[in-house]
């Protein structure tokens, strides 16, 4: 559980944020590709399960692709994929990566 939802829980209140965990695996992805998947889930504050299936729905969607490099995987982020709800589908998701990632650049652009 994350700090904030911690706290949330300790006060009595329920907790929300303003990104899915979608984005904030994402977004963990893009800004260490090579990350586990138990880090993944630690950063997000989601277990190691709710990770995985997490980022099959990003790479089902295509958002994501993985490549096995020796005994991890490695990500690449395709930014050119477009937010899949109608108030924002004109917009591409590496907008939300430039946005919240100092590392990241259009040389990670995917197919």
């Amino acid at each position: 559980m994350s700090q904030t939802a911690q706290a949330g829980a300790a006060r009595g209140t329920k907790e929300w944020t303003f990104l899915t965990n979608h984005a904030h695996v994402l977004l963990a992805i893009a800004r260490e590709p090579t990350a586990r998947l138990r880090d993944v889930a630690d950063a997000v504050g989601i277990t190691e399960r709710a990770a995985q299936a997490i980022v099959a729905d990003l790479e089902a969607a295509g958002y994501l692709r993985r490549e096995r490099v020796g005994r991890r995987n490695e990500y690449t982020v395709n930014p050119a994929g477009h937010f899949r709800h109608p108030a924002e589908a004109d917009r591409r998701i590496g907008d939300l990566l430039a946005l919240f990632t100092d590392s990241f650049t259009g040389s990670q652009v995917t197919g």
